[in-house]
């Protein structure tokens, strides 16, 4: 079964008999806070996710910017949505997957059955779908998650990960190679890492690539079934797209969710810089 349900999917998922929560969890780096843009126009029904509070929490600079919510921060913030057990959740953003994956990359850890809508909001109203303005407010669900983080790696997993496996980094090249760092204190690279930015999975729609075309484009960098392979990126939410794409392509991954920002705010922490490895 895909992770990804189209326009046409969701919207039969909605008239059928399971039960369904949709959530809009609009988060960009220029805008973290998308509760203006989702009263602008939501998928009716859709309950707004703050990313910053409830899919991730606050710490020191070195646990990175987005450090992972507790298993109880986040079954209550599920059960604030009005997911109850047995619920199918869609999630959904304007980043193109960007900020839904971090929704599906939790949820998935604590049992949930939940996928993300290929396209987001931009599908939807391209398709001539309405939309509502409205706060949905729903009744708390009763979902009990399973303890999540299994798929996490630590700042010291990251730092050895290359001797065993693929250690992918999704960032742009140019935050890669250290040309242009606009958020963290260093620029470049975990040493070892290899550069695949997002992009490299998604159509001019912002949609995902055929499962064959995500195949190849992992085995180019070593990875196909079987690799040991983890993801990360500025803070840890790109991360989590990677790590749905590889899923998609049958492939289990990690996700390391302190990723720069956490990297290069720990003193002691080598640095390469440049377009290969190091």
């Amino acid at each position: 079964m895909s992770n990804f349900v189209s326009v046409d999917e969701l919207n039969e998922l909605r008239a059928s008999e399971t039960p369904v929560r949709v959530i809009d969890v609009r988060w960009r780096l220029d805008r973290p806070d998308g509760h203006a843009d989702y009263l602008g126009g939501h998928i009716p029904g859709a309950v707004y996710v703050p990313l910053s509070t409830e899919l991730a929490t606050h710490g020191e600079p070195s646990e990175g910017r987005h450090p992972l919510p507790s298993t109880q921060t986040l079954q209550d913030a599920a059960r604030r949505w009005g997911v109850n057990q047995g619920d199918v959740v869609v999630a959904y953003d304007d980043a193109k997957g960007l900020s839904a994956s971090r929704a599906w990359w939790l949820l998935r850890q604590g049992g949930v059955d939940v996928r993300v809508l290929d396209g987001g909001i931009r599908a939807w109203t391209a398709a001539g779908l309405p939309v509502a303005t409205d706060e949905v407010e729903v009744e708390s669900g009763d979902v009990v998650l399973d303890e999540i983080g299994a798929d996490a790696i630590s700042i010291d997993e990251a730092a050895s990960f290359p001797e065993t496996g693929v250690l992918l980094d999704v960032r742009a090249p140019e935050r890669y190679r250290g040309d242009h760092e606009p958020l963290d204190p260093i620029g470049g690279h975990i040493p070892g890492a290899l550069n695949l930015p997002m992009a490299a999975h998604l159509n001019s729609e912002g949609k995902i690539l055929d499962v064959h075309t995500l195949q190849a484009t992992f085995e180019a960098v070593g990875v196909t079934a079987g690799t040991p392979v983890a993801a990360y990126c500025g803070s840890g939410i790109t991360a989590a797209h990677t790590a749905l794409v590889l899923d998609e392509a049958g492939i289990e991954a990690k996700v390391f969710p302190g990723s720069w920002s956490q990297w290069s705010n720990t003193p002691g922490r080598a640095v390469a810089v440049g377009e290969q490895p190091g």
